[in-house]
């Protein structure tokens, strides 16, 4: 058995599904894709910049800082254009990154919990173009590192997987791989998402074609 976490990971954290707006300045919108005029969504990123600069002068800048674009936009989606909600909810996120010191994770970093081969980011997307995560449950034992070691492999999973996201796309999909699982390899702190149930048959024909399926997925 294997289960797809849904709703899928999004760009650019693990957030919740944007809602339907009703509101004149959208022009299309539904469940993760709202979508504004070109010259309203410059303005409300603007309006979030202008906020953030003077509210936490002191947040990095850059890439997944105050002042990156496309980070901004998605927060505004995601709080349905409202500049406040996503003003608050932004500088929560990037203190985050900061504290936690997402920047400086690295390959060589997470390599010990990596090799155990608990969790990686598949070579090929699925059939709809987003990355792959997939974590092999019965090779996860609580016990065996650090609760931190395992965090910082986590989020530098998640943030190799959102830098293949593919122009367009804002998800990435989780896959757990729960065959041969026990219970000395139960750890419900890493398991906090609304999960789909299905069988390796399943991930099979659904997700992937023969020549992207993951190997542990094969007949």
């Amino acid at each position: 058995m294997a289960l797809r976490l849904c709703p899928s990971f999004s760009h650019p954290l693990i957030a919740s599904s944007v809602s339907v707006g009703n509101t004149s300045r959208i022009r299309r919108c539904s469940i993760r894709n709202c979508i504004l005029e070109p010259n309203e969504s410059r303005k409300l990123v603007l309006e979030v910049k202008e906020k953030l600069e003077k509210e936490y002068p002191s947040l990095p800048l850059g890439r997944n800082g105050r002042d990156d674009d496309d980070m901004i936009l998605w927060f505004l989606k995601d709080r349905r254009f409202s500049v406040e909600e996503a003003v608050s909810k932004l500088s929560k996120a990037i203190k985050w990154r900061q504290e936690f010191g997402v920047s400086e994770l690295s390959e060589e970093n997470v390599k010990a919990v990596a090799q155990t081969g608990k969790a990686y980011v598949h070579d090929f997307p699925d059939v709809d173009g987003r990355p792959v995560l997939v974590v092999v449950g019965s090779k996860h034992v609580p016990l065996e590192f650090d609760p931190s070691d395992d965090e910082k492999l986590c989020v530098f999973l998640l943030e190799k997987a959102l830098s293949r996201l593919p122009t367009g796309k804002e998800q990435i999909i989780g896959i757990v791989d729960l065959r041969g699982f026990r219970t000395e390899n139960a750890d419900l702190k890493f398991l906090t998402f609304l999960v789909k149930f299905c069988s390796a048959e399943s991930v099979r024909k659904e997700y992937f074609t023969p020549e992207t399926l993951p190997a542990s997925f094969g007949d």
